[in-house]
Order: structure tokens, then C-alpha cells, then sequence
């Protein structure tokens, strides 16, 4: 494994996305604590979580629990692994009975679903916390200094902000100064609109994590989009996914991306990403 940093973490390069292991369509709870072992013992140093990541009408932050679980199962040395979670997300039925995700920002609920992830991670000091999404009804202003207050209180070490555009990252800055550690938003080929908000991060010494880095999350591809890649791997002799995780790495040494997955055997192989230098004449082939 090769690393980089959030923050003051020492991080793996590709981190690991829990939320495949933890809402519809997630393993047995045997199955998803063997990959997450399997995941530390690759070398990850960094995995991310949240309040949200449970199956509509279950238990709820089912991942957060997940992941303390097998951190504590685990034989390896837990002070080198990072944990970071998100509040402000919630899962929920529509009209319709479908699973949906909702947003609440309200500073009473941040507050509490901060101290409830402290709980579920048997922690006293998260060590990175989130906010998870921009709430339309509330002020994002009003959020961010709700985030600052949870770091005042010392329930968290770090602040991170997901799904924000450049004004917000600005202005969350502006409010935590060098306690924002990082920015999480999706990113990958057929998702390059983020590209603004990785060059900013890089600006402004902020980690960015890609979250969906291999194209979403049982979403069809657009397979236009990952042609490029696919040409590359096969003239690589390797998978798909590592070349796209490759080219990610490539846009900036504070890049780093997390891809999830519900078998050890595929986010394995895109740990070898780590290992795989394009060459600028491939980088030039792709987006």
C-alpha cells in the first residue's frame, strides 16, 4: 500500500467505502466483517462510514456499528486506522414505499446523531466527521458552525464537508480554518463535474475524496464514458477498475478515493491501483 494524508492521518492512498456492507442489498454480517479484515489487512489505513448507511426501516447506523465491530475483532494495530462519518442523511420509505435518502441539518440534529456516531463507534473523538449534505432548509452557514461547536465540544478531532461546491467549501474554511481537513464528493468518469472542487482542494491543502470512484453504486454505466479505460486496461493486462483508480490518483497527490465493494476479491484488486503508473501518453487518452 502506498499513503497520503487527511488531515493529520496518515492515509492509504484508496481507502475503503463501507455503505455497499450496509443498506439494501448488503452481505451477511459475517461476510462484511471478513472484508473489512481483509481490508485492513491489505494495509488501509482509512475507513469512511456514516449515520445514514443502514437499510430503510432497519437498524439504524447498521455501518457505523459494522465497522466498530470489526475494528475491535480485528488483530491488527487499531491507533493506524482512521474512521471518518457523516451526519445530516437519514433513509427513509417516499409515498411510494421506495428507500429513499433524506436530509435533516438542523443544528439540534447534528448535534445529536454526532454524539449517537460517537456511541455506535465506541469512541470518545471521532476522527473525522462529516457533514453529509447540504440541507435546503437550513442555512449552510448554520451548519458549518454547528460542525465547529461539535469540534469545540471535542466529539471530534477533524471536520469534513460531502457533496459541497466551491462557495461552501470556501466558506466552511473560513469558519474551521485548518480543522476542515477534507471535502468528499463523488468523482469518477462518467462524474467529472467535481473536477472544480478537486482543483480547489488542491489549492487549499484539503484532501478530496472521491466517493463512487468506479461510476456509482448499482447505477448502469454509461459505457461511452469508461471506453477510454477499458482500452487501457486490456492493453495493460489488468482490471478496469485499477486503471480508473490509477487515473484518479494521478490528478493530485491529495486525491484519494474510496471504493466500496461487497467481496474482498474486488476491492483487492483495486488496491493494486496503488501500484499502477500511467504513462502521460495513456493520461492523455483519458478525460
Amino acid at each position: 500500500m502506498k499513503y497520503r494524508k487527511i488531515g493529520p492521518f496518515r492515509t492509504s492512498a484508496i481507502a475503503y467505502g463501507s455503505m455497499p456492507l450496509s443498506i439494501e442489498g448488503r452481505p451477511d454480517r459475517e461476510t462484511a466483517i471478513k472484508v473489512l479484515h481483509d481490508v485492513l489487512d491489505a494495509g488501509c489505513t482509512h475507513i469512511d462510514t456514516a449515520w445514514a448507511y443502514y437499510e430503510s426501516g432497519g437498524e439504524e447506523q447498521y455501518g457505523e456499528k459494522l465497522v466498530a465491530d470489526a475494528l475491535e475483532s480485528w488483530n491488527g494495530d487499531r491507533s493506524t486506522i482512521s474512521v471518518a462519518t457523516k451526519v445530516g442523511h437519514f433513509r427513509c420509505f417516499n409515498d411510494t414505499g421506495e428507500a429513499v435518502w433524506d436530509v435533516d441539518g438542523s443544528p439540534e440534529r447534528l448535534r445529536r446523531d454526532a454524539k449517537l456516531s460517537a456511541d455506535a463507534l465506541h469512541t470518545d473523538q471521532i476522527d473525522l466527521l462529516y457533514l453529509h449534505r447540504p440541507d435546503p432548509k437550513v442555512e449552510y452557514v448554520e451548519m458549518v458552525r454547528t460542525l465547529a461547536g461539535i469540534l469545540d465540544d471535542g466529539l471530534a478531532r477533524t471536520a469534513g464537508i460531502s457533496n459541497a461546491n466551491p462557495d461552501q467549501i470556501r466558506l466552511a474554511q473560513s469558519i474551521l480554518g485548518d480543522r476542515l481537513v477534507a471535502v468528499q464528493n463523488q468523482f469518477s468518469p462518467g462524474f467529472l463535474s467535481s473536477r472544480p472542487e478537486v482543483e480547489l482542494c488542491g489549492e487549499l491543502d484539503l484532501a478530496f475524496v472521491a466517493w463512487s470512484p468506479l461510476g456509482g453504486y448499482r447505477r448502469p454505466l454509461e459505457e461511452d464514458a469508461f471506453a477510454a479505460f477499458q482500452r487501457v486496461a486490456d492493453a495493460r493486462g489488468v482490471s478496469r477498475a485499477q486503471v480508473i483508480l490509477a487515473w484518479e490518483l494521478a490528478q493530485g497527490d491529495h486525491v484519494i478515493p474510496i471504493p466500496g465493494s461487497h467481496r474482498s476479491e474486488t476491492i483487492l484488486d483495486s488496491f493494486k491501483a496503488v501500484d499502477l503508473s500511467l504513462t502521460d501518453e495513456e493520461l492523455a487518452r483519458l478525460p
